[in-house]
């Protein structure tokens, strides 16, 4: 009976990835040569560049009520959009050049295109360096400022794929890197830095650590036989306490943040829905199985894009009553 950890996919077969959403065009109508490709950048996986610029829409919600403005920059909201799934894209594959001997090893990810044989490294390199060049543009748009930031966060990137190797905590330098929106959605608009951001900033920090250590517990088991380090295992029977204090930080942090600026009422408003939704997921974690698991993970779309509605609408009922 095949190892059930370290049989795999034969080289160069085509198959849906296990945590893919299912059914997704890019499984069933995307050109066949193009899939390895959108595979890398995850583009069947949407919810990591979700993750990515939720965080942008929390600065640009936050500097938008600040500065007085009707509404957060439409603009800049297309702009965020379009660099995130770009620059998702291109860390994602990098991180997959990387991690291609670990991933051949791991249940989850070992029908990925790179150990799978389905794209070479060098292919997947000159990907990773065309999807950069396409977000370079899109960073241009922005104050001199907040390009220069917005290159600052390459370092982190770069780094964070061997972070599973030398840190049980690798969780951490991938919120520095997801977060980093919450920094340019503010500096966007004012063209520096100010305590509300690095607020922002340091509250989506706690909220990815608490929602990608749920998202590790797929991999428990597979970690553990490779020896990849994570949060889940860390953690381990106190998973789900550390999760809570993780998302509690994250109230906090947020709650300061709109306080700082002067939130209204709706902004209020969408933070208690972001607050009971994490709460919620902290419910569900105990025992929770590795489906679960990925679907608790997936549901922080819909909570971050509750406190972002709650700033942008609040910014636009200021400009109503004004």
């Amino acid at each position: 009976m095949p190892d059930p950890v370290h049989a795999g996919p034969a080289p160069g077969r085509d198959v849906p990835l296990p945590d893919a959403l299912k059914g997704h065009w890019v499984d069933t109508r995307a050109p066949r040569a193009s899939r390895p490709f959108l595979k890398l950048a995850r583009i069947e996986r949407p919810i990591g560049w979700w993750l990515i610029l939720l965080p942008c829409w929390w600065g640009a919600g936050l500097a938008a009520i600040a500065s007085g403005r009707p509404y957060p920059d439409p603009w800049h909201c297309l702009l965020f959009l379009f660099g995130a799934i770009l620059m998702r894209g291109a860390g994602c594959t990098f991180n997959d050049i990387i991690d291609r001997k670990l991933d051949a090893e791991v249940a989850r990810t070992r029908g990925r295109p790179l150990p799978s044989g389905q794209v070479s490294v060098t292919a997947a390199l000159l990907f990773m360096i065309a999807q950069a060049l396409l977000a370079l543009p899109i960073l241009l748009q922005f104050n001199r400022f907040t390009v220069v930031l917005g290159l600052a966060s390459l370092v982190i990137v770069a780094i964070y794929p061997f972070m599973k190797r030398i840190t049980n905590l690798p969780q951490f330098v991938l919120g520095l890197a997801f977060s980093w929106g919450a920094l340019l959605g503010w500096s966007a608009v004012f063209g520096r830095l100010d305590p509300p951001a690095y607020l922002a900033y340091a509250a989506a920090i706690a909220w990815t650590v608490g929602y990608d250590t749920i998202y590790a517990m797929q991999d428990i088991e597979d970690d553990a036989i490779v020896g990849i380090k994570s949060s889940a295992r860390y953690f381990g029977e106190h998973t789900r306490e550390a999760v809570g204090l993780c998302f509690a930080l994250t109230i906090l942090l947020s709650g300061t943040a709109i306080w700082l600026v002067g939130g209204g009422f709706l902004a209020w408003l969408g933070f208690a829905a972001f607050a009971a939704h994490l709460a919620w997921q902290i419910s569900r974690i105990e025992g929770a199985s590795a489906a679960l698991a990925l679907r608790l993970f997936r549901s922080n779309q819909y909570a971050g894009l509750l406190l972002a509605a709650g700033f942008a609408l609040d910014a636009v009922a200021r400009n109503l009553l004004a």
